[in-house]
């Protein structure tokens, strides 16, 4: 099993910055592989924000892309999601999602999510 979880959300007016954070625990087994930021608005289904790869390669929804830095911290099992410039429409509640990989056996297990952080941007 892999727990994620997640900080730093909270209210902010439009144009500010919020920086989250999801930490990964659990069974030493495995490595942690892509992790990802998901959002879910009121009435809207869960969409993806940001993932990164443990090579670090990025990729991004076109609505966040120019405002949102995803980054992580492979020894600490930990990824960051920086958002700037934040519009009224990011209002969320924002997910961190993560797989666990096993490289002697290929296979892998997840993904697994965290308990979501409410981000709210005030216009």
């Amino acid at each position: 099993q892999v727990q994620l979880v997640e900080s730093g959300g909270g209210l902010v007016q439009a144009g500010g910055s919020l920086r989250l954070s999801c930490a990964a625990s659990g069974s030493t087994f495995g490595i942690i592989g892509t992790m990802g930021w998901y959002r879910q608005a009121p009435g809207k289904q869960r969409e993806l924000v940001a993932a990164i790869t443990r090579g670090g390669t990025t990729n991004y929804a076109d609505s966040v892309k120019g405002r949102f830095t995803i980054s992580r911290d492979n020894a600490k099992n930990t990824v960051y999601l920086q958002m700037n410039s934040l519009k009224p429409e990011d209002t969320a509640v924002y997910y961190c999602n993560a797989g666990r990989v096993f490289p002697v056996t290929a296979t892998s297990e997840g993904p697994y999510w965290g308990q979501g952080t409410q981000v709210t941007v005030s216009s």
